[in-house]
């Protein structure tokens, strides 16, 4: 099962879309005619430092996702079984999916950018090592009442939204332990009750265009499901105030895989690799069992049976002494085993590790993915 990514606010850079916009000349030139300036000049150039304006980076985003996926079907020929977008990458999924032309496409991203540019007063964090219900214990207990979780990305990372002083006082609830904490570079307080202004207007704008019934499945950042036909308006819009479930999203679809007995590959198109490192993430963090409820496949017996024995026996059968490895619950860099995987105190399977001097739960590990 082929799935095509597609970056959102976040992935952009300097020079992105470099080789594609003298290769698709035509629809270059209508996105310049649709947005009154240049496209290619603020990808590449950025003479007046735009590219990090909500208002311009939106537009920009869409445009370069959209003339990837173009080059890759003109190159490939191969359309992909699903399509997904993190939070602005969804246009593009519904443009790939035939929901609207490239040009309705930039006109919806147009408004959205610039309906979102106008919240001000917000702010954005991501929470590391922490769950949705951690979160929001911590903020409950803290009275931090104006922040809000905005984006599952992987079962590891959570980002927080909300108002810029209550993101400020968050930071020092989430320094503890193995959790971390990452302001973000935004303009606004996105995917939040922020915008809820901007949800509205923006409806308001969309209700004026026609949508075709998606063509293959578009997995709704709302939802972390299909779109429906008969909802396409309201859940376009509500993505702008609603939670961009990622993790779930990914997850649903390595279950279908699962249940299919299917290959799931996830392509990514656009600027970037951050959707492919949260795809390995998701993919790694996420047991078997957990993705078998998802689709409600019964887990076999002799799985949710395993011992810590066995868990230890698997474990020293497919991994050596010096394997690469990560955490799936702590930022932990370098790591790397020292010993076999062992029984503790008669019920912890685990294994030493170099570099960090201490053991870790099986369970709580995965092997580092070739690139690290």
């Amino acid at each position: 099962m082929k799935i095509h990514m597609f970056p959102g606010q976040g992935s952009q850079s300097r020079g992105m879309g470099a080789d594609l916009f003298d290769r698709f000349r035509h629809l270059t030139e209508q996105a310049d005619a649709i947005l009154g300036y240049s496209i290619k000049e603020l990808c590449l150039d950025d003479p007046r430092e735009e590219l990090g304006n909500t208002r311009f980076t939106q537009p920009a985003l869409y445009v370069v996702n959209a003339l990837s996926y173009y080059r890759r079907m003109e190159d490939t020929g191969q359309a992909p079984d699903v399509v997904a977008g993190h939070s602005l990458g969804e246009f593009n999924a519904l443009l790939a999916a035939g929901v609207f032309d490239f040009e309705t496409g930039l006109r919806l991203v147009q408004k959205r950018g610039e309906l979102m540019a106008q919240v001000a007063g917000g702010a954005m964090a991501a929470v590391m090592n922490a769950s949705k219900e951690e979160i929001e214990q911590k903020l409950r207990a803290a009275g931090l009442h104006n922040v809000y979780l905005a984006n599952y990305n992987t079962p590891s990372q959570i980002v927080i939204s909300g108002a810029v002083d209550e993101i400020a006082a968050a930071e020092e609830l989430f320094r503890e332990g193995k959790m971390r904490y990452y302001p973000l570079a935004t303009s606004g307080a996105f995917h939040s009750a922020f915008m809820a202004d901007a949800m509205v207007q923006f409806k308001a704008f969309i209700e004026g265009f026609e949508f075709a019934a998606p063509a293959i499945p578009v997995i709704a950042n709302v939802t972390a499901r299909p779109y429906a036909v008969e909802t396409m308006v309201d859940t376009l819009s509500a993505q702008i105030a609603s939670t961009v479930r990622w993790s779930e999203s990914m997850q649903y679809l390595l279950a279908l895989g699962l249940a299919n007995g299917e290959e799931v590959e996830f392509e990514e198109l656009g600027n970037g690799d951050v959707l492919t490192r949260m795809a390995f993430t998701i993919r790694t963090q996420t047991p078997e069992p957990v993705l078998r409820a998802i689709v409600g496949a019964p887990v076999p017996a002799a799985a949710a049976a395993t011992s810590v024995h066995d868990k230890v026996a698997a474990w020293n059968r497919s991994h050596r002494v010096g394997t690469r490895v990560t955490s799936t619950v702590a930022d932990y860099d370098a790591l790397e085993t020292r010993t076999e995987a062992m029984v503790l105190f008669g019920h912890r399977a685990a294994v030493y590790m170099k570099g960090y001097n201490g053991y870790f739960d099986l369970d709580e590990l995965a092997p580092a993915s070739p690139s690290a």
